[in-house]
C-alpha cells in the first residue's frame, strides 16, 4: 500500500517545517512549496493525495491557486489562514476547498482533518474502481430528475453530469439516502466530516450553498435540498 502524499503549501518556512515533521510522524510522505505557482508545479510532476494551502502568499495566492487545481483535480484541499473572519472561510469553501483551518493552530487537529479527509477520498476512489467491474451491480438514488450514481460517485441532472466535489457528493448522499429525514447542521457535520462540530462552524451552511448552486434551477428557491427552520435540511420524499 502506497504512502500517501501531501503538498504543504505556506510561505512562511516555520510553518511548512512544523507541518512536515507532524505529517511525517504520522507515516505520511510530504511535498513542500512555498507559493501558489511553486504548487502548481509540483502537481505537474507528482501524484498528491492532499494539499494542505496557505490564503495569504505571494506571487498566486491559495484562493487563485485552489481556483486553478479545481479545473482539473479532485483530491481533498485544506485551506489554512491567518484570518478568522467568517467571509474569509466561506471564500475559502466557496473556491472549492473541502475544509479550513484558522492560524495559530493546533497541529494535531491538522492532522485529525488531513486523516478525516483521505478517509474520504479513500472512500471516493474505491467506488471509481469498483465501477469498472463489469460484474458490480450500479447503486443508483434518483431524485425526481436527479441521478445520484453511489459507486461511480457521478450526480446527473436531466442527463447532464454536475461535478460535485468528495464533500459535496457526501452531504448530497446522506440527505438523498435518508429522505423526509430532517438532519441538523451538527448531525451533518458530523455524519460527514466526522469529527466534533463547533457552534460557530459555517462549513455546512457553505457546502449546502454550492451544492444548491450546482444541483437548483432556483439556489433560492431550492427544489431538493430544503431547508427546516431553526432544525436544520433536509430532501423530501
Amino acid at each position: 500500500m502506497k504512502e500517501e502524499v501531501i503538498l504543504i503549501v505556506d510561505d512562511e518556512k516555520e510553518i511548512r517545517e512544523l507541518i512536515d515533521i507532524y505529517l511525517k510522524g504520522e507515516g505520511y510522505n510530504t511535498l513542500k512549496a512555498e507559493d501558489g505557482e511553486e504548487a502548481l508545479e509540483i502537481l505537474k510532476k507528482n501524484e498528491v493525495d492532499l494539499i494542505i494551502l496557505d490564503i495569504m502568499m505571494p506571487k498566486l495566492n491559495g484562493i487563485e491557486a485552489c481556483l486553478k487545481i479545481r479545473e482539473e483535480r479532485e483530491m481533498p484541499i485544506i485551506m489554512l489562514s491567518a484570518k478568522s473572519q467568517d467571509i474569509d472561510k466561506i471564500l475559502g469553501l466557496n473556491t472549492g476547498a473541502d475544509d479550513y483551518l484558522t492560524k495559530p493552530f493546533n497541529p494535531l487537529e491538522l492532522v485529525a482533518r488531513v486523516k478525516s479527509q483521505l478517509r474520504r477520498y479513500k472512500r471516493f476512489n474505491k467506488s471509481q474502481i469498483n465501477s469498472d467491474n463489469k460484474e458490480n451491480k450500479f447503486d443508483i438514488l434518483e431524485i425526481d430528475d436527479l441521478v445520484i450514481n453511489l459507486e461511480t460517485h457521478e450526480v446527473f441532472k436531466d442527463g447532464v453530469e454536475i461535478k460535485l466535489t468528495p464533500t459535496e457528493f457526501d452531504i448530497l448522499v446522506l440527505l438523498g439516502k435518508n429522505r423526509g429525514k430532517v438532519f441538523s447542521i451538527e448531525n451533518i457535520y458530523n455524519s460527514v466530516w466526522k469529527q466534533e462540530f463547533m457552534q460557530s462552524d459555517n462549513t455546512v451552511m457553505v457546502h449546502i450553498r454550492k451544492i444548491r448552486e450546482k444541483i437548483e434551477d432556483d439556489s433560492r428557491n431550492p427544489k431538493f435540498i430544503k431547508t427546516v427552520w431553526g432544525v436544520g435540511y433536509k430532501i423530501d420524499k
